[in-house]
């Protein structure tokens, strides 16, 4: 396929140039493990420390505050099931139902062996009730694990609210801020969560290396057993090579992060008026006023999303239907049906995510391309707005 026009940001990215020259000398002459007492391996350690302190400057942490961990999901589970460990039964969990997985599992695994589990439901734009959320917290210790920014439409949680209500009340805060980071800025200490989990791969690091902040004196006990590493709280060597180009990623995001906010606006709101001005019956999901600068959730009505995905693989484009870790799943999006999308639009939805490597003429391409896939599929489609619609569930 000679042109690939890759919209699928939110699921993963492409590793940075320089982030990959960054990692290349530790695939080779720095091989050391930074945990070896000789001074070879010690070299390492410094390398590691710097790469923390880089990280640390990046969501305005102390360097004392970043665990390394495999990923996002692995920092979700350590901070879910590292508070469950620690208070045992007594903990209640208050969450939401548009979580994702790497979130919602572990929480419903919780709630199997015991544990008083809340989903908060939320409205038609995404967005949950926060006088619900306070009413929920009435019992400490209650663990509230709510996303800073939701993967399929890029709607916004009000997360700085949602800080100052747990604080109030001595709740315990975990935020899964996988798809803000290097989107919009992360700061600890102006939004003082007690836990967060990002992964580099969805900001321009490669897979299989993740962030894990935890706050100074949050009570939690370790979810990797082992070895010494990461102070004891995250027991396995650590992987150098990805590490070292997560911190830079980090520092790319962190000096060029408003700019690239700026293009992403104007190329998504671009291929947002242009949808809607070309392709009849269609609906943006989520709250246009408090999203992700780099996402486009729609749904096109009386047609399936997959047949729009594959439809437009075949011209080199590439979206998802939502979530990349459900995407074996024909079932609708457990987000998209939590905001009570209608039925006629629910199987429709899909997802387009800008990166900084996108330009205006891929959107102008999408835009180009995606209309005659949309009516050809409705010529094709038994239901429409002027045909039956009772058996389109």
């Amino acid at each position: 396929m000679s042109k690939i026009v890759y919209f699928d940001n939110n699921a993963t990215t492409r590793v940075a140039p320089e982030v990959r020259e960054a990692m290349l000398p530790y695939f080779g002459e720095k091989y050391g493990n930074p945990s070896s007492m000789h001074a070879f391996g010690g070299e390492i350690a410094k390398d590691l420390n710097r790469a923390r302190e880089e990280v640390a400057r990046f969501l305005n942490a102390e360097p004392d505050e970043v665990i390394f961990t495999s990923c996002a999901t692995e920092s979700d589970n350590a901070a879910i099931r590292g508070t469950a460990d620690y208070f045992g039964k007594d903990l209640k969990v208050v969450t939401t139902a548009v979580e994702h997985p790497a979130v919602l599992q572990p929480c419903r695994r919780l709630k199997a062996l015991g544990h008083e589990v809340v989903e908060l439901p939320v409205d038609s734009v995404g967005q949950i009730d926060l006088t619900q959320l306070e009413a929920e917290l009435s019992k400490p210790p209650t663990l509230v694990s709510i996303m800073w920014a939701n993967n399929e439409t890029g709607v916004l949680f009000p997360i700085e609210k949602v800080a100052e209500i747990c604080k109030r009340h001595g709740a315990i805060l975990h935020t899964d801020a996988v798809q803000v980071a290097g989107k919009i800025p992360v700061d600890v200490k102006k939004v003082p969560v007690d836990m967060l989990s990002m992964s580099g791969h969805k900001f321009h690091a490669p897979k299989g290396v993740g962030i894990f902040y935890v706050r100074r004196g949050t009570k939690l006990k370790p979810f990797m057993l082992g070895g010494h590493q990461e102070r004891t709280r995250r027991a396995g060597t650590e992987n150098v090579p990805y590490i070292v180009g997560l911190a830079k990623a980090c520092e790319l995001a962190r000096l060029g992060m408003a700019d690239e906010a700026k293009k992403l606006t104007v190329l998504r709101d671009r291929l947002e008026q242009g949808i809607l001005a070309t392709c009849p019956n269609v609906r943006v999901n989520g709250d246009r006023a408090h999203r992700l600068p780099n996402t486009l959730n729609v749904s096109f009505e009386y047609i399936e999303g997959e047949a729009i995905a594959y439809h437009l693989s075949d011209l080199g484009i590439c979206i998802s239907t939502g979530s990349a870790c459900a995407s074996g799943s024909l079932d609708p999006s457990h987000v998209i049906r939590a905001m009570g999308v209608p039925f006629t639009a629910v199987h429709g939805s899909v997802r387009f995510s800008l990166s900084r490597y996108n330009t205006m003429e891929e959107v102008d391409y999408v835009l180009e391309k995606l209309p005659p896939v949309i009516r050809n599929l409705r010529d094709l489609s038994p239901f429409g707005p002027d045909k039956d619609v009772s058996t389109f569930k």
